[in-house]
This record gives structure tokens, sequence and C-alpha cells, in this order.
């Protein structure tokens, strides 16, 4: 199980480098009355920058009608499939169904941060949502995220000691990511159980996937770029910026992140 942080000491000690970490409420509370999940689904569904994946076993023309259907059918139903969806640009919904997300959730975040001396070059959030069986991929992300899990329930897993799965340089390329994890031993695996109003530390450039464990899950991840303490990166985020010394012409695709999920 991961840590439990309380005290900001301990979250400048631990932001740093791997394993991830859960957030205690003592130290910060999300305050944003989320609309249900299904509500929030029925209106992200329909925007042009959500980002839909139909899963399960179904007949690849079955998954085909579904796909062309997602916007249309009746939510309730939409619900019913296992699928994932990914939205990378909320901006976009702060003036229908986030309305008030902005200044309940985000000014505080950044807030907290700056008043404990770190800056950052991008802190914006993502948002997750995934129908009956529905998983991520197994990748690793440009970012720290700070994972909120709003309605429903996953787990999401990382290991111990990510280096020895993946190095930096493989998650730096990303030339692992696939559909499912790699085998590997369980104990070297950390899994964290995400219940409603869980918070977890996710660290920069860590191979991770989350599983869902009930009929339909959302989530919010506050994903963070040039994230650092008085001048200082983590250390993940420290051997990317030297691949980009190296590879000047490779800084900007940094704008495409998350396309992995």
């Amino acid at each position: 199980m991961p840590k439990t942080i309380t005290t900001v000491g301990e979250f400048r000690e631990l932001w740093t480098s791997p394993p991830n970490f859960r957030i205690s409420h003592e130290l910060y509370r999300p305050d944003f009355p989320f609309p249900s999940a299904l509500e929030v689904l029925d209106v992200v569904r329909r925007d042009d920058e959500a980002r839909v994946t139909l899963l399960g076993a179904d007949t690849p023309a079955v998954r085909t009608a579904r796909t062309m259907s997602f916007k249309r059918a009746p939510v309730e139903e939409v619900a019913t499939w296992p699928f994932r969806l990914a939205h990378f640009n909320l901006a976009r919904l702060y003036d229908s169904v986030l309305r008030g997300f902005h200044e309940q959730v985000m000014v505080p975040w950044r807030t907290f941060l700056s008043a404990q001396g770190y800056t950052w070059q991008r802190c914006a959030p993502d948002l997750f949502i995934s129908g009956p069986g529905g998983s991520s991929t197994y990748h690793a992300d440009q970012s720290h995220g700070l994972v909120w899990q709003v309605e429903g329930v996953k787990t999401f897993h990382s290991y111990l000691a990510p280096d020895s799965a993946v190095p930096v340089d493989s998650a730096i390329s990303g030339d692992f990511t696939a559909e499912d994890p790699p085998p590997h031993d369980d104990a070297d695996r950390q899994d964290a159980r995400m219940e409603p109003g869980d918070l977890l530390w996710s660290h920069f450039l860590t191979p991770h996937w989350v599983t869902g464990e009930s009929p339909l899950s959302m989530s919010v991840t506050l994903s963070h770029g040039g994230l650092a303490h008085r001048g200082h990166y983590a250390m993940r985020e420290t051997a990317l910026r030297r691949h980009w010394d190296r590879h000047p012409e490779q800084a900007w695709l940094t704008d495409l992140r998350n396309t992995r999920y």
C-alpha cells in the first residue's frame, strides 16, 4: 500500500522520486460539488476533444457501431458499455458541467503549491471516465499527477522501484507502451485502491496502469509539467531535460502529452 502523507514536509521529501504516495485530506482536500459521472459523461461525450476507446470482447462490428453512436445513444445505455474516455482540455467545460471548477479546485491547489515554493510550466486538469471493465493502457506521462478519484472505484498500479521495470530512457521514448502491462512479480508492484475522495501522487515518467472496479468510474488528474521546488526538478524530469539538451528538436513534443492513455 502506498504511504499516506499528512504534512508539507513529507510532500517536499517524497515528491522528487518514486514510489507513489497518497495525500491525506489534512494536507489538501479538493472542494468541488461534482455532478454525477453519468451527467458529466452525457456532456463530455459530445465534445469534439473527448477521446473515447471502446473495449471488451465484442466483435469489431459491435465496437465500430458503438463508437459511431457513442455521442447520441441514450447515456444510460452508453454507461453499460466497456469504454474509456479521456479529456485533456477541461477549460472547454468551465461554462457548463464544470462551472466553478477552476475557482474551487485549480486556484486553491496552485496557491498551495506556490506558498510552499513550487513553480511550474503547466498545471491543468485531465478527466477520465470508464465504463464496466474500463482500464487504461500501460504507459508513463511526462507529468506529475495529483489523481483524484471522484466516483466509483479504480486501482492505480505502478512499481515500488520503476527503474527496475522501465529505465528512464525507455520511459522518455515511450517504446514500452502497450495495452497491458508485461509479466512481472507481484511483489514489485504498488497497488493503490482508489475510492471516492482519495488522492494519489503519481510521479513523473513512471510506468503505470489503471483498472476499473465499478460499473462507472470518474477521476480527475491535476497534471504538472516543469514542476520545481526552488529551482530543483524531480529526478525523472531532470533526466528528461538532459535528454532535451541533447535533442532540442524534441522538446516541443511535450505538448503532445497524454497521447498514450
